[in-house]
């Protein structure tokens, strides 16, 4: 059994939080001699070398999935923050982060920063689009400046999760996780314009206790690309599509040209929305066309 978890990582140590402490510990050697690296987030085995001093982490328990950027593993949630203006909401965009959330099993949260912003009319058409992910299955949030109700409503949702935010650059994640952790004084606007790619994405990463669960106090990972994922687990990642991918006449269809598909005759019908559809061929020549890897 596992006795403590990985809270924070720094300079070659692992803190490890056991019964309201933090324990300065080392890897075995053992774990790069198999090419393993202890996680943020792992649960792990541990034993003090003396009363006092630091730990040495033995053995670590199988994760439920890891991330790369940030290296984080036991993930349970992820607040997907998109901002609805400036930069303008971005459906491709998200379906992107939804696809390479589901893919690693990970929960996306829908937040939608800066409704403010927008007039009547752009606020209609946003509307729109959250009934459309809330009837997918998708949870919703939408926030606006100075929010004071925010961590109230986002409260309920961290509640005994271990989360990690995510989105595109200019979108309000600092906000966002000083909101969430007033102490952390992340300076908006300092990641990069190249979706997220920045200052933040060196720095070490940490487990937050928030809200009765545990947030990382990284603005999201910087991985956009469908490496991990191959053509036949695509569908997976659009739970429209996995509730009625077995009434497709062929086993493993990938609802290109294949006769008897139902989630093209769902796109007809409107059941299946046509530019999830689009976005979905788009993903799935992403994957078809990646180099193979040796």
């Amino acid at each position: 059994m596992p006795n403590g978890q990985i809270r924070k990582a720094l300079s070659g140590y692992y803190y490890v939080y056991d019964e309201g402490k933090l324990l300065q510990c080392r890897g075995r050697g053992v774990f790069r001699k198999r090419g393993e690296q202890p996680l943020v987030g792992d649960f792990v085995e541990y034993e003090k070398v003396e009363e006092g001093s630091d730990g040495v982490i033995k053995k670590i328990f199988p994760r439920k999935n890891e991330l790369i950027r940030p290296p984080i593993a036991n993930v349970d949630q992820s607040l997907l923050v998109f901002s609805v203006k400036e930069p303008d909401f971005n459906t491709i965009l998200l379906d992107r982060f939804l696809v390479i959330l589901e893919s690693h099993q990970v929960i996306p949260i829908i937040c939608l920063t800066k409704m403010d912003l927008l007039t009547e009319k752009e606020k209609d058409e946003i509307n729109s689009y959250i009934k459309i992910y809330k009837d997918i299955g998708y949870e919703v949030v939408d926030t606006y400046k100075n929010d004071p109700t925010l961590l109230d409503r986002l409260e309920p949702i961290l509640k005994g999760k271990t989360t990690v935010l995510a989105g595109q650059s200019g979108v309000g994640k600092s906000t966002l996780l000083n909101t969430l952790i007033p102490n952390l004084n992340l300076k908006t606007g300092e990641i990069s314009q190249s979706l997220g790619r920045g200052k933040h994405t060196t720095r070490h990463v940490e487990l937050i206790e928030v809200a009765g669960g545990l947030v990382a106090d990284t603005p999201g990972f910087s991985s956009f690309e469908f490496d991990h994922l191959e053509k036949e687990d695509l569908t997976t990642c659009f739970p429209e599509f996995e509730r009625k991918k077995d009434e497709c006449k062929f086993r493993g269809c990938l609802h290109l040209k294949e006769p008897k598909c139902a989630i093209k005759a769902g796109v007809e019908t409107g059941d299946i929305l046509e530019f999830r559809y689009e976005h979905y061929l788009q993903f799935l020549q992403e994957i078809i066309d990646r180099k193979p890897r040796y």
